[in-house]
């Protein structure tokens, strides 16, 4: 592979999440020399809002009152801005799109309408909805596993009333510090995860999207594409991703997924990432 050919990676992360947490695989990416570029999506990042309510001595009342910059973010908001950045990519040649977790809805919208800038997507345990809207599929066998009430426990606010949801992170709650655990990083250490947790931000937009956002044949279906199992994922269960596989695969029989397996949770693979790092850079060989 020459030096002109040399593609980018474009990481786009999940729900709550930013750019920040993709450092540590940028790190293993660039000693193996790729290239890359981690996304904040609009509201993420230093676009997010830290109030001081959330700052300790905490505010309850005002942190769960507190307007906040991501309220009518809209994922066609969060698709134009990626496209963007694909638009830029694709300058320097080909583009490998990597998202994680709730940032696959978000890549899949991309593919939907710019299929042309993505020379591979990469769902990492990502949603990549086909048949259902993201939301239904809490209600199916495969997520039968997944505690959707233990955001819950932290909640901050009404999401209604404040047009976003808030979790406030930054608890000392027991019960709510070993759910999340629980459901993101059972295999880290308690240090890991507290260092995972107080990278998250409070706030994550309503919109995931409808109907009209799901894979579509005549466009995300000509991008090649990769799922990369999450073994451990409390998140998302294996049964859930196998699911996404099976059902984008009959989507587009003719361009299946290429399917890989990493050991470990739903964070698991950014906390320690250097087999992360092996598969995309066998994936960039490929290209």
């Amino acid at each position: 592979m020459t030096s002109q050919a040399q593609p980018t990676f474009v990481l786009v992360h999940g729900a709550f999440a930013n750019s920040f947490s993709f450092a540590p695989l940028q790190a293993e990416l660039g000693l193996l020399g790729h290239r890359s570029v981690a996304v904040d999506l609009p509201g993420h990042g230093f676009g997010a809002t830290y109030t001081r309510a959330y700052q300790a001595p905490q505010d309850p009342e005002g942190l769960a009152t507190a307007p906040g910059s991501i309220k009518g973010v809209t994922l066609a908001d969060n698709a134009a801005h990626l496209i963007g950045i694909l638009e830029r990519a694709k300058r320097n040649g080909p583009v490998i799109l990597v998202a994680h977790s709730r940032g696959g809805i978000t890549a899949t919208a991309a593919a939907n309408a710019r299929p042309d800038l993505i020379d591979r997507i990469v769902y990492v345990a990502a949603w990549c909805p086909v048949v259902l809207d993201v939301g239904d599929y809490y209600s199916e066998p495969e997520m039968a596993t997944v505690d959707a009430a233990s955001l819950g426990l932290a909640m901050a606010g009404n999401p209604a009333e404040l047009g976003l949801l808030r979790v406030n992170f930054r608890t000392a709650d027991p019960d709510a510090l070993a759910a999340f655990k629980a459901a993101f990083l059972a295999d880290g250490t308690d240090e890991e995860f507290l260092t995972f947790l107080n990278t998250f931000q409070p706030d994550e937009n309503l919109d995931g999207g409808t109907s009209a956002d799901r894979a579509q044949a005549a466009t995300w279906g000509r991008v090649p594409k990769t799922f990369v199992r999450l073994a451990d994922d409390a998140s998302m269960p294996l049964a859930l991703q196998d699911r996404l596989i099976r059902e984008g695969d009959e989507l587009t029989p003719d361009n299946p997924y290429d399917v890989r397996t990493l050991q470990g949770s739903h964070l698991k693979w950014l906390v320690d990432p250097a087999p992360a790092a092996r598969v995309l850079g066998d994936l960039a060989a490929r290209l």
